[in-house]
């Protein structure tokens, strides 16, 4: 068999044929997948080679279905017309660069993070963002501050609306802390902290988020104390010093009514 242009032969574990293209461009060879005949191949490579030699400047929209994938559209065309290769579906714009899960799905990012999602696949999930590092499925969310128990626009929310737009200054934090939520008042914010126990419970409310993330972990010590059956997780304030810590967790005090409830489970 003669063998097309850009196309080569290899062979699976168990003996069967398949056929590998690869287009070569700036000095840089480029694998464009794997395929089951060799005129599919072959196609694949014409449609990549006839991209790089174009002078048209095509974009990642300008995609129209065919043999080669999208993913590779976007790679292709970000190597020619910004003159660095990406193996990750990513496209480079002046201050930021845009991820390409599917041409409709498109995630933002600063420039900052360019390395990071240049080695790292992103998979969506369940509405869910995951990359693969270090054998581990990790939610792209933590990467911002994002803890996975958050809920958008009560724990954090996308400035201008936008929840694909994961830049830095897009994404505000409003509460960081397990059982920590953040309530305007009239003169300032004030930070409720509720536990669940068959229910929430509201525990006191407090001037700062960090009084408030240590009064749930010193309400969720007690409660465990007391035999409630629940695994907390704690909040972890690296900020603060051991000393400062204990100091706080010494003094904060509970609500009246939670105070009570404590009382009751501990005389039991």
């Amino acid at each position: 068999m003669k063998r097309l242009p850009g196309v080569f032969q290899a062979r699976k574990k168990n003996g069967d044929i398949y056929f590998r293209s690869s287009v070569t461009f700036r000095g840089k060879h480029i694998s464009l997948g794997s395929f089951a005949t060799q005129e599919e191949a072959h196609r694949t490579y014409t449609i990549a080679a006839n991209l790089l030699k174009s002078e048209i400047r095509f974009l990642p929209d300008d995609y129209r279905p065919c043999e080669l994938p999208f993913s590779k559209w976007v790679v292709l065309n970000n190597f020619k017309n910004n003159g660095l290769y990406i193996k990750t579906p990513i496209y480079l714009q002046a201050n930021y660069f845009e991820y390409y899960l599917s041409r409709e799905d498109v995630l933002l990012f600063d420039a900052d993070d360019l390395f990071y999602y240049s080695h790292h696949s992103i998979m969506r999930r369940g509405g869910h963002l995951f990359v693969a590092d270090y054998g581990m499925q990790v939610n792209i969310a933590s990467r911002y501050g994002i803890k996975n128990f958050a809920v958008e626009n009560r724990d954090y929310r996308f400035v201008n609306g936008n929840d694909h737009d994961y830049r830095y200054a897009n994404i505000e934090i409003l509460n960081a802390y397990h059982g920590v939520t953040r309530q305007p008042d009239v003169y300032a914010a004030v930070y409720v902290a509720k536990i669940h126990i068959n229910g929430d419970h509201i525990i006191g409310r407090y001037p700062t988020d960090t009084e408030a993330a240590i009064a749930y972990n010193k309400a969720a010590d007690l409660l465990q104390e007391a035999g409630i059956g629940i695994q907390y997780a704690s909040n972890y304030l690296s900020e603060l010093s051991s000393e400062e810590y204990h100091r706080i967790y010494r003094e904060i005090s509970f609500e009246p009514r939670f105070s009570g409830y404590i009382s009751g489970l501990q005389s039991i």
